[in-house]
């Protein structure tokens, strides 16, 4: 009988570590997918953060200059505007100086790992 005895209270041991296990797999688990999304949304404000920097820059150079500027390049090196190219890629499409030129902004996949 005391063997019998010994042997739930060691089967209720284990049923409590394995719950134990369980559960701080499923905070771990959440906690993670919490990160993760905490990333991505900051890539994406990222991204936007960028484009409107990049038009604003562009507006201000039309202001002062009379032309929207020719290149990206162009107001990274006369409007302090910075880019993270291992982080995104940026296509800028002025056809004309006297149009406001498309902005569109890309993670850059292979960073992300993709």
């Amino acid at each position: 009988m005391e063997t019998v005895k010994k042997l739930k209270t060691s089967w209720n041991a284990v049923k409590g570590y394995v719950v134990s296990a369980l559960c701080f797999g499923v905070v771990i688990g959440l906690f993670l997918n919490g990160v993760l999304s905490m990333s991505d949304r900051m890539d994406k404000e990222g991204e936007e953060t960028l484009r409107s920097a990049i038009a604003r820059a562009s507006v201000q150079c039309y202001a002062i200059e009379g032309r929207y500027p020719p290149s990206v390049e162009y107001l990274e090196e006369n409007y302090g505007i910075k880019i993270d190219r291992n982080r995104f890629n940026v296509f800028y499409d002025g056809f004309a100086s006297n149009v406001m030129p498309d902005i569109t902004v890309f993670p850059n996949q292979e960073e992300r790992g993709r």
